[in-house]
């Protein structure tokens, strides 16, 4: 297969997601672009981000690629649920556009591939956030242009032993099936021992978020090790 340029620049890279939510203290624009710069100066090779405020500001900030999504809502299918939250998320400055890719009833009744087929028309980079080996292998024959575990918490359809940490099966099981597939590591990668073991196992790329952008949950993790 064919690969872009653009995601052939982050095979053995660390992409940082800089996310954060109504009600935190971060939870501003600006404060996610002055993150996602500092990222970029520590080595980050690309940017993943949600909202469309968000997006434009680390779009203006940064000079690596751009993952853009919207999450709108909490339950089901919510990360760019549709079309026009995914052509939103182009216009707000995204490189790339990441989305649920998942066979759950999405809200606007649609498919996956109806939403993927006027994105690969207009010329867009996808990024299928899976959860099974299913998701993955549906999103490669529809022509995504990454796939990603994002979804995955130990339930895919391989016998994942890792009660936290990335779900290295499922990303060996992906790999194996799809060698020429730019297959991206995400969910649970806390460490740099862990961010390795992704790569070693196969990984195209691997995003971290909370472990490096979400000082509240640093902080609750030390904390509990502290009062043990």
């Amino acid at each position: 297969m064919a690969i872009d340029p653009l995601i052939q620049s982050l095979k053995g890279k660390l992409i940082v997601s800089v996310q954060s939510y109504i009600g935190e203290p971060l939870r501003c624009p600006e404060t996610m672009a002055q993150i996602a710069r500092a990222c970029e100066l520590g080595g980050a090779a690309a940017i993943r981000c949600q909202g469309l405020a968000d997006i434009a500001a680390i779009r203006s900030r940064v000079e690596v690629p751009v993952i853009g999504l919207w999450k709108d809502g909490h339950e089901g299918v919510y990360i760019t649920p549709t079309l026009r939250h995914a052509r939103a998320c182009v216009a707000a400055g995204s490189d790339i556009v990441a989305f649920d890719a998942t066979d759950r009833p999405r809200p606007d009744g649609k498919t996956v591939a109806d939403t993927l087929i006027p994105l690969k028309e207009e010329g867009v980079l996808c990024m299928a956030d899976c959860a099974t080996i299913e998701d993955i292998r549906r999103a490669v024959e529809m022509g995504f242009d990454i796939v990603s575990t994002t979804l995955s918490h130990g339930v895919a359809a391989v016998d994942c032993t890792m009660a936290d940490g990335p779900d290295l099966p499922l990303l060996r099981q992906a790999t194996a099936e799809f060698p020429d597939m730019p297959v991206i590591c995400e969910g649970r990668v806390h460490t740099p021992a862990e961010a390795r073991a992704a790569i070693d196992a196969g990984a195209w790329a691997v995003v971290v978020g909370t472990a490096i952008t979400h000082p509240t949950s640093l902080t609750s993790w030390f904390k509990a090790e502290v009062e043990k």
